[in-house]
């Protein structure tokens, strides 16, 4: 297992990044290569070679190091975004790869794919925002859902869509409650598979547990949401919880 829990700025170091810029202008800058991460499919792209080979080659050559962000920083941004909001996953997923450039040494090159050593660094971040975390929840169940006044003339196709804006408010509003009525280490597990599309070995890798410990906090926890949901299945709801559209 690798230990993901560690300072940020432990050795003070910054991973040399080329020219090109954010997807996201408002990002702040990171000291790794900011590039837009593409997934897990190019993990054996031929070139690069799979996540192991390229920390190794970035023990001495620490520029190879950026290739890791290009695959993975949307990954770890978005599932920050889902916890936290926008803000913070800004600052998480630069501190995520900074961590994990410094702990690059230390990494068990046996495992080929390095997304759910990311995942466990940024889970461990997100673990120190645990108050932030809940009062969003709480406060993302609590926004008002009130169906838009139809103006005259509207037709059948604008009330199916007022109507269905608003089942979806609720579904969303229904989630954020269970989810922080849920202990932070079955929201962990959950999410983690949830959102973070890890199967169950990749996500006691992450978290350092073992594999019988993550089926049974993720048993603990859909049960736990079905039961608040009124029997739905939680690991269908991984893009229900969203940011309302304020614009």
């Amino acid at each position: 297992m690798w230990n993901s829990d560690v300072d940020i700025g432990e050795e003070g170091v910054s991973v040399p990044a080329p020219s090109k810029e954010l997807h996201e202008s408002q990002r702040r800058p990171v000291t790794v290569s900011p590039y837009v991460g593409t997934g897990r499919s190019d993990v054996a792209d031929g070139t690069a070679g799979s996540d192991a080979s390229v920390i190794e080659r970035s023990w001495n050559d620490p520029d190879a190091f950026a290739v890791l962000f290009d695959r993975y920083a949307d990954d770890i941004h978005r599932y920050t975004a889902r916890r936290l909001g926008t803000e913070a996953a800004d600052d998480l997923m630069a501190d995520t790869f900074v961590i994990a450039f410094q702990q690059r040494r230390r990494y068990d090159l046996s495992r080929a794919h390095a997304l759910p050593w990311l995942y466990g660094i940024v889970t461990n971040l997100i673990g120190r925002h645990r108050r932030a975390e809940a009062r969003r929840l709480r406060a993302l169940s609590r926004v008002a859902v009130t169906a838009p006044a139809e103006g005259r003339g509207a037709g059948d196709a604008m009330a199916d869509r007022v109507v269905a804006r608003v089942g979806a408010e609720n579904t969303r509003r229904s989630l954020a409650a269970a989810l922080a009525g849920l202990s932070a280490r079955n929201r962990d597990v959950l999410l983690l598979i949830a959102w973070g599309d890890l199967d169950y070995a990749e996500a006691a890798d992450a978290l350092a547990i073992p594999v019988g410990t993550v089926r049974s906090r993720l048993h603990r926890a859909r049960n736990a949401l079905r039961e608040a949901l009124g029997g739905s299945d939680p690991t269908t709801l991984r893009d229900d919880l969203e940011e309302p559209d304020r614009g």
